[in-house]
């Protein structure tokens, strides 16, 4: 385009876009919002239409913070679109898998050119002008290839900007936060250090091989247009967690709250010790109201995730200043490539996928139990007066196993319900779908693990194939058994009459006489790191089967820490990371062949997510008022 076409386009650009801003504003006005909040409205919606603006007024309605003057923040981030930007996004997805998630994945792929500042809601406008002005004087000589080179330490890799291009990028940077704090009364920071792409960030150390693997797969000059685009985040939520809402929740009592599909909720992790088990409380993106909710009808979201893109000036010969609206990439943030287009080089990710791996151990929480549901006091509700058990409830056991020391040990070693039963061997049958193949399976002593294991062999079809061996090293911190000490758990000879599957021949290093009741913190590390490891030690390494282990929600942590070589983790939040754990809940470790060690990958199922249901008398609102 010639330069007095660039220069008209720009005119023609500039112009509809006051307009369009102001009408938008003027039509709020005339719907009776107040200017502060019809200003708060377009700023939380990047100014793209009246419709948008409109229904969050709508959806804000009860929004305590409605009206507070409390402005949105605001950063300028260089973003490749294009075929280099399906290569990362796919280093992303890939990266995750095989690593788990660290910090980069919480934010698409970008170059901070302008890191985060405040601006007052009535002069956002202003940085939208400011943007296409800078754009427009740095089109010329504004790099057509950006120069990017790998570097990795081990809390970091990416790619650093050369040192001429990075110039220029300051350049703009610089020219940029200079006008947005002379004219709309920002205080900006450009970045003026080195210049970079984040690929990772703040993974364990033992991941940087993999990972600097995945990124020699990535062509960084791979063709792809560059695009300086403005967005903006609420402040207030900036060190909170952000979850995604997966299912509805109309809310039961007062302080509960009400969520939708595909709203975000803000969750502050420091708030939540005092939350009931299965809850967190959080703050809606949707209508900016708090209170309770189900933790399981959510799951982790990104932080970009509740980010609004503003404006974008794409740097190409024919610029174009555009709106989300106008003119949407192919490609979603942090989402799923459409048509990825990962060049020759997806066959070597996939190489490395399919030569690096070697066994794996499935870490899983135990099913539903009985107490879970009923409370500590379920027996009581299923003995008769003469001491024979019934059923009292269909979620009850329609049965339970003998053992000598009599009904009054299900109290201290309760079974499953009929619904972790359900749950087991629903895991199995996943399991099974899945082709994995399970060589052994270890379950600890409590009768709802060797239950679980017992129904999940089941669905998998494998109960006349792999035997459970009992593991009392498995069992659960002592230390919250202190009002009984150790359970008396069933016998082998008891678990055999009662049908369960167990390997009559296995003998542990563990034996139940050396569980010390109220045992410390350090202790129960101490166990855990070494029972794990002679599990490992036990199971042939020659084959590519799951090492299958049944125990308990803190087992997650305290049996793949040490196999990942991490520390155990503190002691004081150790009891909230565990209460968050759903019943079969779990963790899945895989072995590296080059240099034997294992590294966290996604577990091979979907979870299993369902909600309450509490129990009805026909009586109440039916017969009787």
């Amino acid at each position: 385009m010639a330069v007095a076409e660039t220069q008209l386009y720009a005119k023609v650009s500039n112009k509809r876009k006051s307009k369009s801003a102001s009408v938008l504003l003027e039509s709020l006005l005339a719907k009776g919002f107040p200017a502060h909040i019809a200003q708060k409205a377009l700023a939380a919606t990047g100014q793209k239409s009246i419709e948008d603006a409109t229904k969050w007024l709508h959806s804000h309605c009860n929004d305590p913070s409605l009206d507070d003057p409390i402005p949105q923040e605001y950063a300028l981030y260089l973003c490749p679109i294009g075929r280099l930007h399906n290569c990362l996004q796919e280093f992303w997805k890939e990266s995750k898998r095989q690593c788990g998630r660290n910090r980069a994945h919480e934010i698409f792929p970008h170059i901070t050119l302008c890191d985060f500042f405040t601006c007052e809601d009535q002069k956002v406008e202003l940085l939208y002008d400011i943007l296409k002005r800078v754009g427009d004087s740095f089109l010329q000589c504004f790099p057509p290839c950006i120069s990017l080179s790998l570097h990795s330490s081990t809390s970091y890799l990416g790619f650093f900007v050369g040192d001429s291009h990075a110039n220029i990028l300051k350049e703009f940077a610089l020219a940029f936060s200079s006008e947005a704090s002379a004219l709309a009364d920002c205080h900006v920071k450009p970045c003026l250090k080195q210049l970079h792409l984040t690929l990772a960030h703040k993974f364990y150390p033992h991941h940087q091989k993999t990972l600097e693997q995945l990124a020699k797969c990535i062509n960084p000059g791979e063709t792809c247009q560059w695009v300086a685009t403005l967005y903006s985040r609420d402040m207030r939520f900036v060190h909170y967690q952000t979850l995604r809402v997966l299912f509805q929740y109309k809310p039961q009592n007062i302080d509960e709250l009400l969520i939708n599909v595909g709203d975000f909720i803000y969750v502050d992790p420091a708030r939540q010790s005092n939350v009931s088990e299965g809850w967190v409380i959080g703050t809606s993106h949707q209508s900016g109201c708090r209170g309770f909710l189900p933790e399981n009808y959510t799951e982790r979201a990104n932080e970009s995730d509740t980010w609004v893109k503003h404006r974008e000036y794409v740097f190409v010969t024919a610029p174009r200043f555009l709106t989300q609206t106008e003119n949407e990439p192919t490609v979603k943030l942090n989402g799923e490539v459409c048509n990825p287009s990962w060049s020759g080089s997806i066959t070597n990710v996939r190489s490395l996928q399919n030569v690096a791996l070697r066994r794996g151990v499935l870490v899983m929480r135990h099913g539903e139990r009985v107490d879970q549901v009923f409370g500590k006091s379920w027996l009581q509700q299923c003995l008769t007066a003469d001491g024979k058990y019934y059923r009292a409830d269909l979620n009850f056991p329609s049965t339970l196993p003998k053992r000598k020391d009599g009904m009054k040990q299900y109290e201290f070693d309760p079974p499953l319900s009929c619904c972790g039963v359900f749950q087991s061997r629903l895991i199995g049958e996943a399991l099974l779908d899945q082709e994995v193949t399970v060589s052994y399976m270890y379950s600890s002593p409590a009768l709802r693990c060797i239950q679980t294991a017992h129904h999940i062999l089941q669905g998998l079809k494998l109960d006349k194939k792999v035997r459970i061996r009992v593991e009392p090293g498995l069992f659960e911190w002592t230390k919250w058994e202190t009002s009984i000490g150790i359970p008396n758990f069933m016998t082998v000879t008891e678990l055999v009459e009662a049908s369960y599957q167990v390997d009559t021949t296995y003998r542990s290093n563990f034996p139940l006489s050396s569980l010390v009741p109220s045992e410390s913190y350090e202790e129960y590390v101490s166990r855990s790191s070494a029972v794990i490891k002679q599990i490992i030690a036990a199971c042939p390494s020659k084959g590519k089967g799951v090492i299958l282990i049944v125990a308990h929600g803190s087992s997650l942590a305290s049996f793949t820490r040490p196999l990942l070589g991490l520390p155990a983790r503190d002691s004081n939040n150790f009891a909230q990371v565990v209460r968050k754990i759903p019943s079969l809940g779990m963790c899945f470790c895989e072995e590296l062949k080059e240099d034997n060690k294992w590294h966290m990958v996604n577990p091979p199922v979907k979870t299993l997510t369902h909600g309450a249901n509490a129990a009805f008398n026909w009586r109440n609102g039916i017969v009787e008022d």
